[in-house]
């Protein structure tokens, strides 16, 4: 059984523009997320809840067409965000064909979209996000740099299969995230890899961060995105304890060292998080792909 739920509004209005997705709206047609990611960080946030169990708004189509009519009469044309918060194409879409019901009210509203997704499913819908590349209008102060109104972006913590599996369990591999980012970059649409988060000790080393850049290139990527790691809260479902439970099962090695950077913080230490960003930005020039959308 799905558990449906009806909601009030499916647009979420940000006061600006994101500068890192170009979003002015985000939309989420399912609470909850499938790919169960221990790394999440919907778990322990304002978000929170059981974000393994889907339950898509049943409601979203008839809701989505009043917003976007209202959008369009206050001259408020912008991106949307698809999967802000959680994956558009969880296992259920593949019978429920809430997103793609979406994408077609999207593309008869004619407003642009960036797509964030760790899903194969995606390629099931090409046919109407070419018409939304078609036909979206993109608001003025973004029409001069970008070419039309689609972004795909392809959510990797890692390219490790086997500790994929482990810290992403529903998502499909990292080499079939590539391969569908290529299919994609190949019918020409713009795409990218959200490297969101690199994980400590994991995937941020020099080695693992030249070749998950590597690989951007090699399929395709327009881009190349990277963010550190967030856990938030105590509780046992939140990320922070689902996480450092995992460390504990696994890696045992690294836990003294996660304390250290986190010190009893949400966020990682400001001069890691620098440390980093110097590597993706070192990485990144070597081989001629770039930070950011535009």
């Amino acid at each position: 059984m799905v558990n449906e739920i009806t909601v009030k509004t499916i647009l979420n209005k940000s006061k600006t523009r994101d500068d890192w997705f170009l979003g002015k709206y985000t939309l989420n047609p399912y609470a909850g997320c499938s790919m169960a990611c221990i790394y999440c960080y919907t778990r322990g946030s304002k978000y929170g809840g059981d974000y393994v169990e889907v339950s898509p708004k049943s409601n979203a189509v008839p809701v989505l067409k009043n917003q976007l009519r209202n959008s369009i009469r206050r001259n408020e044309r912008g991106i949307i965000i698809l999967g802000s918060a959680a994956d558009p194409y969880p296992a259920v879409e593949k019978d429920l064909n809430l997103t793609r019901e979406i994408l077609g009210i999207i593309k008869r509203f004619k407003f642009p979209i960036h797509i964030l997704t760790k899903s194969e499913l995606i390629l099931r819908d090409m046919d109407i996000l070419n018409g939304i590349k078609e036909v979206s209008i993109l608001p003025d102060e973004l029409s001069d740099k970008l070419d039309n109104g689609i972004i795909i972006s392809f959510s990797f913590s890692t390219l490790d299969k086997k500790l994929a599996k482990i810290i992403e369990p529903g998502a499909p591999s990292p080499m079939a995230r590539l391969e569908t980012m290529k299919k994609f970059n190949d019918a020409g649409f713009k795409t990218g890899i959200i490297n969101m988060p690199a994980l400590p000790f994991l995937s941020d080393s020099e080695e693992e961060i030249e070749v998950m850049i590597k690989s951007a290139k090699r399929y395709g990527a327009d881009y190349i995105l990277y963010g550190g790691l967030t856990l938030y809260g105590n509780a046992p479902e939140d990320c922070r304890t689902v996480y450092f439970n995992f460390l504990k099962e696994h890696r045992p090695d690294l836990v003294e060292g996660y304390v250290n950077l986190f010190k009893g913080s949400t966020s990682l230490s400001k001069r890691y998080q620098k440390d980093v960003a110097i590597r993706f930005s070192e990485l990144s020039d070597r081989y001629d792909i770039k930070n950011s959308l535009i």
